[in-house]
């Protein structure tokens, strides 16, 4: 009986988004031109958020984390995303790719449950607004995004727990631009994680909705308009998520246009959508631009 020999992978080949040096060359200059127009426009929120005291409050305050948030996120594939169009031969080894598996599940678990903790913020304010101040306090608002990102720890060790006792001992191309549980095995935590998470968000805008439906206050319109902006948070982010997660692996053509939208451009322009939705942060950012090009030129003339 002859035995097969085995030899155990030590680093993955990435095949990438294009073959072709022309398309890859019109890739990179996209995205880069996207990073330098939207990245610091996360920045300036967190800026904006941290430096104005009128936006000291809890809906601001995860806002600016989720900014932080998804600007972490887009630092573990872009890189060597954009590093990879100039190489003619895209390789991982394998503990790069445990390592690029392990932050994309643990940053992506992190913001799935803050997007929760801020779907519990927006409750507090509409249903037991006599006593947000005090359920929402200072304090209670770093337990929650403290959980958030003991969760997403949580969710991605069990990720990597499953990934590393596999044996890596057959065809090393991953037909994509980046590691992925769904190029090793479909895991059902990821799915299930996804999939019930994304339905507790919307049945719980769906209540805080019909609780608005009645009354046609200021106050009310601002509400129904920040509950929409969380929706559509939702669906921008668990909308690829659950492309990815929730359905049986089987390649496709449309996957490696999904996985560019959810790591690349989606994270990005989250906050950017729920910024450009509220009045309130677009004043203080416009105010401390031109208070910043007052300083400026005030200091230059001195």
């Amino acid at each position: 009986m002859e035995i097969e020999n085995k030899t155990e992978v030590t680093e993955f080949v990435l095949l990438g988004l294009s073959q072709t040096h022309e398309v890859q060359l019109f890739l990179f200059f996209l995205f880069l031109l996207f990073y330098v127009i939207v990245l610091p426009g996360n920045i300036l929120i967190i800026l904006t958020v941290r430096g104005d005291p009128q936006l000291d409050s809890p809906m601001y305050f995860f806002l600016a984390n989720l900014a932080f948030l998804d600007i972490c996120y887009c630092f573990i594939t872009p890189p060597k995303m954009l590093a990879d169009f100039f190489s003619q031969r895209k390789t991982i080894s394998s503990r790069s790719c445990i390592a690029q598996l392990f932050f994309l599940h643990f940053l992506g678990g992190a913001e799935i449950f803050l997007l929760i903790a801020m779907a519990f913020d927006r409750y507090v304010a509409i249903c037991k607004p006599l006593h947000y101040a005090t359920l929402m306090r200072k304090m209670v608002c770093w337990i929650l995004v403290l959980a958030a990102w003991a969760g997403g720890f949580t969710h991605s060790l069990i990720q990597v727990a499953f990934v590393v006792r596999l044996p890596f001992c057959g065809p090393n191309e991953l037909d994509n631009f980046f590691c992925d549980v769904t190029q090793f095995i479909v895991l059902v935590n990821s799915g299930l994680v996804v999939l019930i998470c994304f339905i507790l968000l919307l049945l719980s805008y769906g209540v805080l909705l019909f609780r608005l439906k009645t009354g046609i206050s200021r106050g009310k319109r601002k509400a129904v308009s920040t509950c929409i902006t969380h929706i559509i948070i939702v669906f921008v982010m668990f909308g690829p998520a659950m492309y990815i997660y929730c359905r049986p692996f089987h390649s496709l053509p449309l996957d490696k246009v999904v996985a560019v939208f959810h790591t690349v451009v989606f994270p990005l322009i989250n906050p950017m959508i729920y910024t450009l939705r509220n009045r309130e942060i677009l004043s203080a950012m416009k105010m401390g631009l031109i208070c910043g090009g007052l300083q400026c030129r005030h200091l230059h003339l001195s």
